[in-house]
């Protein structure tokens, strides 16, 4: 049999054809792996310009820790020099699907993206597919392409009146939308007199397809969907379907714009098959819980009808309503440094959703304002200074220590839940799982002792950038000092380094943040080493994962069969396939699923159901199966070997360890058909703790021991089994 490629969300083989019929059906997972090999934050670089978004990426973003960047729309659009000269809204009026913007020329596009990959920063392009440019627009666009809006005209691409929604498609007397209770109007109408293309065509969405595949093959991972409330979902089905697959493989992510606060016909929940959704509520949440620390105690709230973590995009601000525009209101941007600063490491440390930070420029009282610009309105340089922070105009928050160096924080707590809560006399507290901690004084003064449920050691402040350790005991209690109101946070992470950074907003100690420094890393107590276990023997795997209901995990794993001869898709047979026996862990509604799933799971291999395996309500097993437990005795998934919090999915059996690698196994796991991120496994803690013997973009695990995993997240746990 040929190698098996473990990549993302996928296995690819060359002879199995039933693999492939898993990848000619995409769903919600596939679409929310940003390919960034387990990193946490997106930046919005809004406005910048592509050369200079290139040397962030290598000089800044990549040693921070940064997923990756969002940019611009990256399409030919309409000049727009009457009334408000050259504003940010005119990237949002496509003129083709040529390569030419206001940020740079296409040449200069693809130089950006392949240097930020192969700093480990991937790029995803603001797409704007829902229309053309606005009505009473004509001219030539940035690419030299010349167009018509009243005609329906853009020859560059081409598009022409036939490929558009017209009057008798949409029910407003003016054909534009301005019923937002009739999803009719919202999505077959003009909005704000753009040009509305019409997505349902055969014809339109191989365009915007064949749009989207050029850029994947410049190597774009991913795309937010600009006004994709104003677009049928089954439209963007259909177009995402006849997107292909990265050149590295997996689905490329997607996020799309719907804007919903609960006041209109529209639902975040009619695209969360898509990919990830805006939480536009997030953003009024937020504003509330700072400027009133009790709120902070709300700030998701499902009875507010939020969307679910799991397909949650969360900003603080974004370019929009930054402005006042596209759901704005009350909200904390750079212009309250203090407050946003605080939002900003809030919303990093907290679990949910999967988050964007926003980079602006000055734009004072003027909400049309395009970008910093010279006499001729080309886009200025983003100019750094010395302490870090960015000249000519640009704001840069995502370079204020606060924000910048709680990407660090995100990554390392990746998958793991809220613990520890306090909320008391304006000021939070939290640790995530027992990687990190959070807090967060409002007076920007505390002086406490609290439980963090971390491992004793010497910690690193990353707010700080060390220059505060913080030491915890072995009972997990650490006194926790903040003495600073401009940066009122202190947060500290197993295992976590920090780079150097200045704060960039004018406050803090102006410590250069572009240059490389020596890396600081947490001490902890010393681990003894435990030996490799034979024959038969007992094994835990916990993986943490937030689901809601109706989603099951399961897990697959065994040998790679890139570097083991004699591996086939027969598990019985295989050579990567290990024999397992499952424990009985209970009865009931609570466990009827996992005791259907288990019957004739005899092998952990990287297939799906074993001939014969169990089903659960005619529902197939999708390999292994974990059931939901929690560390609480009053919950019905209570089980004794959780001392983590909910949420963590066990797999409890006895392994044959002689078929491992001297110990030491492969996994990933499996929620409704989407797989886990590929990630790097960091060197694992606990009293069985070690490194893996090979790097792979699996978890690794220790036969005979108990392991604990968090999704997509490279962090780990092992431990003696008593």
């Amino acid at each position: 049999m040929s190698a098996i490629v473990k990549n993302n969300n996928s296995i690819l083989s060359s002879s199995v054809s039933s693999l492939f019929l898993f990848l000619a059906v995409p769903g919600h997972s596939q679409y929310t792996d940003p390919h960034c090999n387990g990193k946490q934050v997106i930046v919005h670089l809004f406005e910048w310009k592509w050369t200079d978004i290139a040397l962030e990426c290598e000089r800044f973003l990549a040693k921070k820790g940064f997923c990756g960047v969002q940019v611009s729309p990256v399409n030919e659009h309409a000049m727009v020099t009457k009334d408000y000269p050259r504003p940010w809204w005119e990237r949002y009026q496509p003129v083709s699907y040529k390569l030419t913007s206001r940020s740079g020329i296409e040449a200069e596009f693809v130089d950006m993206v392949q240097r930020c990959k192969k700093v480990g920063v991937r790029v995803f392009v603001d797409a704007v597919v829902n229309h053309m440019a606005g009505l009473g627009r004509t001219g030539t666009g940035t690419a030299g392409s010349t167009f018509n809006s009243d005609n329906y005209d853009f020859p560059g691409v081409p598009f022409s009146r036939q490929h558009f929604n017209m009057r008798d498609r949409c029910p407003s007397h003016d054909g534009n939308v301005n019923n937002y209770g009739d999803p009719n109007n919202v999505r077959n109408c003009h909005l704000v007199g753009l040009t509305d293309l019409d997505q349902s065509q055969d014809y339109v969405q191989n365009m915007i397809a064949a749009f989207f595949n050029h850029l994947i093959d410049i190597g774009v991972a991913g795309f937010r969907i600009d006004a994709a409330k104003h677009m049928w979902p089954k439209d963007i089905t259909a177009i995402q379907n006849k997107v292909k697959d990265l050149p590295e493989g997996g689905r490329p992510f997607f996020y799309h714009e719907v804007i919903d606060q609960n006041d209109g016909a529209i639902k975040t929940t009619e695209y969360t098959a898509l990919g990830y959704v805006t939480e536009f509520r997030y953003c009024q949440k937020i504003a509330w819980g700072i400027r009133n620390f009790g709120d902070l105690n709300n700030v998701v709230d499902y009875g507010w009808h939020m969307t679910q973590s799991s397909h949650a995009f969360i900003f603080v601000d974004n370019h929009d309503n930054q402005r006042g525009h596209g759901g704005g209101g009350n909200l904390i941007t750079h212009k309250s440094p203090k407050d946003y600063k605080m939002a900003v490491a809030f919303t990093l440390a907290y679990d949910y959703g999967f988050t964007r930070v926003m980079s602006s420029y000055e734009f004072g009282d003027d909400s049309s304002l395009g970008p910093p610009h010279n006499a001729d309105f080309t886009t200025k340089d983003v100019l750094i200074n010395s302490d870090g922070s960015c000249g000519n105009g640009w704001i840069c928050e995502h370079r204020w220590r606060a924000i910048a160096n709680m990407a660090a924080f995100r990554n390392a707590v990746a998958g793991t839940d809220k613990r520890k809560w306090r909320n008391e006399n304006d000021q939070v507290s939290f640790a995530r799982g027992n990687k990190g901690f959070f807090a967060m004084a409002k007076s920007g003064h505390m002086d406490a002792t609290l439980d963090t449920g971390l491992p004793a050691g010497v910690y690193c402040d990353l707010i700080t950038d060390c220059a505060q350790k913080i030491t915890v005991d072995g009972s997990g209690s650490a006194h926790i000092v903040i003495n600073n109101n401009n940066d009122p946070i202190i947060a500290f992470v197993v295992g976590g380094p920090t780079g150097p950074g200045g704060d960039g907003s004018g406050s803090g100690s102006g410590s250069e943040s572009v240059t490389t420094a020596p890396l600081t890393t947490i001490t902890a107590a010393p681990q003894p080493s435990v030996p490799t276990q034979t024959g038969w023997q007992r094994t835990v795997i916990f993986v943490e994962k937030r689901t809601v209901s109706g989603e099951d995990l399961f897990i697959r794993g065994g040998l790679d069969h890139s570097r083991i001869t004699g591996c086939t898709s027969d598990a019985t047979s295989s050579h990567c396939a290990i024999p397992i026996r499952h424990k009985h862990l209970g009865t009931g509604d609570h466990y009827a699923p996992l005791n259907a799933w288990n019957k004739n799971d005899n092998f952990l291999d990287w297939y799906g159901a074993e001939s014969g395996q169990g089903s659960y309500h005619g529902r197939a097993a999708e390999g292994t199966p974990a059931v939901w437990t929690s560390s609480s005795p009053t919950s019905p998934g209570y089980n004794s070997l959780n001392k983590y919090g909910e949420h963590y999915w066990l797999v409890d059996i006895d392994m044959d360890c002689d078929r491992t690698e001297n110990g030491w196994f492969e996994l990933k796991g499996i929620v409704n058909g989407g797989w886990e991120s590929n990630l790097t496994a960091a060197k694992c803690t606990g009293n069985a703790g070690a490194s893996a013997p090979h790097t792979s973009g699996n978890h690794w695990a220790r036969c005979g021991y108990l392991n604990v995993f968090h999704w997509n997240s490279g962090t780990c746990e092992m431990n003696i089994l008593s």
